[in-house]
């Protein structure tokens, strides 16, 4: 048996959560992934996987194993990609995760550039957005772009952006409803909501102007765990809708989507944070990939210029420890 292969496998099956995406992530045959994880674990004796019809998933044995090999393959790559380094250009496959509005409207416009700057790397994205990551849905990925204040074990955490909240609508909404003049006035618009990955509808808008503090428990007729379909809903104009800046700057900059209350500041904006595991970022492939999006996003933030308020990130809003229900409601709760 091949071990290295053969660990190589497994870890591949495990972030996967089937040996045929492994096979498809590997380039090789899905028997010879069945066939060399089944080699391993007669070897171990032990099984490190429980075969379901939906799929793999790690055994309490697994678990452990992994978590013993994921330190062990990153540490060869990163030999591996030491040795590559000093002979040529940095080559190889750059894993990433991230939530679809950022991957679509901020980071997938600038991989160009990247792929002219490093043509040998390869990137593959995966679009998840999620608040909380293990380690064994985090073996398979190299970098995660996270929006918000993620739950992480073991990972390396760089905050590398700040957004900021607008309120906004397209015109034709504006021009037949009217403009809100404070954010109590949002309670008589038609707002749509987005439900975040918990299940928690942020249906709570708060705002501060001059040490007055506001809010407006807002609601209308759609509700989506999609950013993108809250987006294409008000660019219809369908109605009112909370949006993070960055990806929709270019929609603001048009005059399709126009922002208001933007003297009021919000508490609870997100930042955006890089993640990966301490020993990637040795590996040339990963580090420069790290750098480039860390500058990518700190050249977004120079181009909003000062018309949305400056916003504070406090460590995680009440309504952010909650699961499923409403965020009006968990401001209730604890007031």
């Amino acid at each position: 048996m091949d071990k290295l292969r053969a660990l190589e496998y497994f870890v591949a099956a495990a972030a996967e959560h089937s040996f045929s995406g492994a096979a498809r992530r590997l380039e090789v045959s899905v028997t010879a992934v069945a066939k060399l994880v089944a080699s391993l674990e007669s070897h171990l004796g032990t099984r490190l996987f429980d075969r379901r019809a939906n799929g793999l998933s790690l055994t309490s044995d697994g678990e452990r194993y992994l978590e013993a090999c994921v330190p062990l393959l990153d540490q060869m790559a990163v030999a591996d990609d030491a040795l590559r380094g000093g002979a040529a250009m940095p080559r190889g496959t750059v894993v990433v995760e991230a939530p679809p509005l950022l991957t679509r409207h901020c980071i997938l416009p600038a991989l160009p550039r990247f792929h002219a700057r490093y043509p040998d790397i390869h990137i593959d994205i995966r679009m998840i957005d999620r608040l909380t990551v293990t380690d064994a849905e985090a073996s398979g990925i190299d970098v995660l772009v996270m929006l918000g204040w993620p739950d992480t074990l073991n990972l390396v955490q760089r905050r590398i952006a700040q957004m900021r909240l607008v309120i906004c609508a397209a015109p034709d909404y504006w021009a037949a409803h009217g403009i809100p003049q404070r954010p109590k006035d949002l309670e008589r618009h038609v707002c749509l909501i987005f439900r975040d990955p918990k299940g928690v509808l942020l249906d709570l808008w708060q705002y501060e102007r001059g040490g007055v503090k506001e809010s407006a428990a807002v609601g209308g007729w759609m509700v989506s765990d999609h950013r993108d379909v809250i987006l294409d809903a008000v660019l219809a104009g369908e109605g009112v809708a909370r949006f993070t800046d960055l990806p929709v700057r270019a929609h603001l900059q048009s005059g399709r989507l126009v922002p208001v209350l933007l003297d009021w500041e919000t508490k609870d904006a997100p930042p955006v944070n890089l993640l990966y595991r301490p020993a990637q970022r040795r590996a040339p492939r990963v580090r420069l990939f790290v750098e480039f999006l860390t500058d990518h996003f700190r050249r977004l933030e120079a181009t909003r210029g000062d018309a949305i308020a400056a916003q504070l990130s406090p460590e995680r809003p009440d309504w952010y420890r909650g699961r499923h229900g409403r965020a009006s409601a968990t401001a209730r709760g604890s007031g």
